[in-house]
């Protein structure tokens, strides 16, 4: 078992270092990307998306707020440029998730066949709240890892 956790340890302490220092390509880009694409399908008419089963709008709100918090969070604690933005990373994303998710309800007003919705809202605040989350876990374990070395 503690083979293991070390392995892990390891590999999450990887993946910091790696993230933290190619944040263009791995934190930003990604960003970038996944935001335009998410504005983009907000914009398409709802006659054009399939709809499989009820509630798949709120499935949906939930899943894309909850990746782009998931991308939006490293963004915000790895930039370099104010550390109050960095050591506040959570709080800003999750601001950021529920001003940009009324913004998306009140941008789909003028998208024929969508409408405004507050559950569609709260789907997103919901989402991004998990994906912050995520992401909070993933760096608590990091902190945790540092003091040890601190503390040795």
């Amino acid at each position: 078992m503690k083979k293991f956790q070390m392995q892990s340890n390891s590999f999450s302490n990887l993946l910091y270092k790696y993230l933290s220092t190619h944040t263009l390509y791995c934190v930003y880009l990604p960003l970038i990307i996944y935001w335009i694409t998410l504005f983009a399908l907000t914009t398409i008419p709802v006659d054009a998306v399939p709809r499989l089963f009820d509630n798949q709008d709120k499935i949906e709100h939930f899943v894309a707020y909850g990746v782009l918090a998931f991308l939006l969070t490293p963004a915000l604690y790895f930039q370099r440029r104010s550390r109050l933005i960095s050591s506040s990373a959570f709080l800003f994303t999750f601001i950021f998730i529920l001003a940009y998710g009324a913004i998306d309800e009140l941008h789909q007003l003028f998208v024929p066949g969508r409408f405004c919705d507050l559950y569609d809202w709260f789907a997103d605040s919901i989402g991004g709240s998990i994906g912050i989350g995520l992401v909070y876990l993933f760096l608590r374990s990091q902190l945790k890892i540092r003091d040890k070395a601190v503390n040795l």
